[in-house]
């Protein structure tokens, strides 16, 4: 990556959620100010800015990262997905997302996005999950409001939901694959 003097702004081009964006950056703009800021994607929340709290999850091609931490030209050419990204292509809550109102998994809420992001990525990659794995995720992001046990509630509600639909998904392909033959 070239040399950029500090005050030097250079157009990045990001696939957020899915879709091409393009904003100008200055050298030292992190991503989450780009993303709130700059492009207005403003679900991913700001909080100690030391990469302490979690608020600012987001996933950087395909892997969880600390928004806060991360300047936004290293993004440049990167998918990056946010809270955003998480509904259903319909705009309804996603699963994970539904599961938390079901379970009253946010209060004021601040925390929820980056959260949500760790454990989406987390029920993205493991099919059988337990209490402890959660607690011991969730253990990386602060929050004052919940107490962790509702979050739990939800995200084991939420991984059981999900393996069935894969359950199901897997068995409607096996039989599509028959009736092929």
């Amino acid at each position: 990556m070239p040399r950029l003097a500090h005050n030097e702004r250079r157009e990045i081009r990001v696939t957020l959620n899915g879709a091409d964006v393009r904003g100008e950056v200055t050298p030292r703009l992190l991503l989450s100010d780009f993303l709130r800021h700059v492009i207005g994607a403003t679900g991913t929340h700001v909080g100690c800015e030391h990469g302490v709290c979690g608020a600012c999850t987001v996933h950087l091609n395909g892997r969880v990262a600390r928004s806060c931490l991360t300047l936004a030209i290293q993004a440049d050419g990167a998918r990056v997905d946010t809270i955003e990204g998480q509904a259903e292509a319909n705009g309804s809550l996603g699963c994970l997302q539904r599961a938390f109102k079901r379970n009253f998994a946010l209060q004021c809420g601040f925390c929820s996005p980056g959260i949500i992001m760790s454990l989406a990525d987390y029920l993205s990659r493991y099919d059988e999950v337990t209490e402890s794995e959660v607690r011991d995720l969730i253990g990386g992001h602060l929050c004052r409001c919940t107490g962790y046990t509702p979050i739990v509630k939800a995200t084991l509600e939420a991984a059981r939901e999900l393996q069935e639909s894969r359950r199901n998904g897997a068995q409607a392909a096996g039989e599509a694959a028959r009736h092929a033959e």
